[in-house]
């Protein structure tokens, strides 16, 4: 059994499809998503329904990314917020339209539903954003903190690579977990479009959201598999770009 990790996936449905066909994904394979399911292209009522399916003939973890979240509370209470309209969560609600009140019964059960961080039995720490308590996830005093936070992928970019995990001056946040892994914040903004190690933290976010690819890792060999960038399967949208 393979162990994968699946990086942020912003309603690129067709981008998920093929990813998963090149990464030749069984029912023996165990998927970790790390959030982010909608919010960017024009395909998150069939990326969810997706997801909901795959679930009934594979092993999934759904981690739940604060797109999702942002979509679940405009689904549950009926209140845009500009902020989300504007970044990426027009083209979700665009896409609800068409969905029956049945079916999005059904939606809200899923987002409700995500797990907020999964670990596993090697110690390693699969989440959407991060953390920040320095005892780990589990002491974490707020939960949103889990798919909001940047400040532990800054932290890992802002390390000397040389310092060992061992070393006295490790960051006490990292150095609770063998490694962790996240999406959140795509790597492009570092000119990088295949998933970044810095510490021992992997992000795995490859701004399929932008202009980049998905992408899906194999945590224990560190293969990778990358789908065509997102918005050549969407050339009449914008995305979040």
């Amino acid at each position: 059994m393979r162990t994968l990790v699946i990086g942020d996936i912003h309603s690129g449905l067709k981008a998920l499809q093929q990813v998963l066909e090149r990464a030749r994904v069984s029912e023996d394979d165990l998927l970790i998503f790390l959030g982010d399911y909608v919010d960017g292209w024009s395909q998150a009522v069939e990326t969810v329904n997706f997801l909901i399916e795959l679930r009934v003939t594979h092993q999934c973890i759904f981690l739940r990314g604060n797109h999702d979240e942002l979509c679940y509370e405009w689904l549950r209470t009926g209140q845009d917020k500009p902020m989300w309209l504007q970044h990426g969560g027009m083209a979700s609600k665009t896409s609800y339209q068409v969905l029956e009140d049945g079916s999005q019964r059904v939606h809200m059960d899923f987002y409700n539903n995500l797990d907020n961080y999964y670990l596993d039995d090697k110690n390693r720490l699969f989440v959407h954003a991060g953390f920040t308590n320095l005892k780990g996830v589990k002491f974490e005093y707020f939960p949103k903190i889990f798919y909001w936070d940047r400040t532990l992928w800054e932290l890992a970019l802002s390390l000397d690579p040389e310092l060992a995990q061992t070393d006295l001056f490790y960051p006490e946040r990292l150095a609770n977990y063998q490694e962790i892994f996240i999406g959140h914040t795509p790597v492009t903004r570092i000119g990088k479009t295949i998933p970044q190690r810095a510490a021992n933290v992997w992000n795995m976010d490859t701004g399929a959201a932008f202009k980049g690819p998905l992408s899906i890792m194999d945590v224990n060999s560190k293969q990778v598999w990358q789908s065509d960038p997102v918005h050549l399967f969407y050339p009449e949208e914008s995305g979040r770009n």
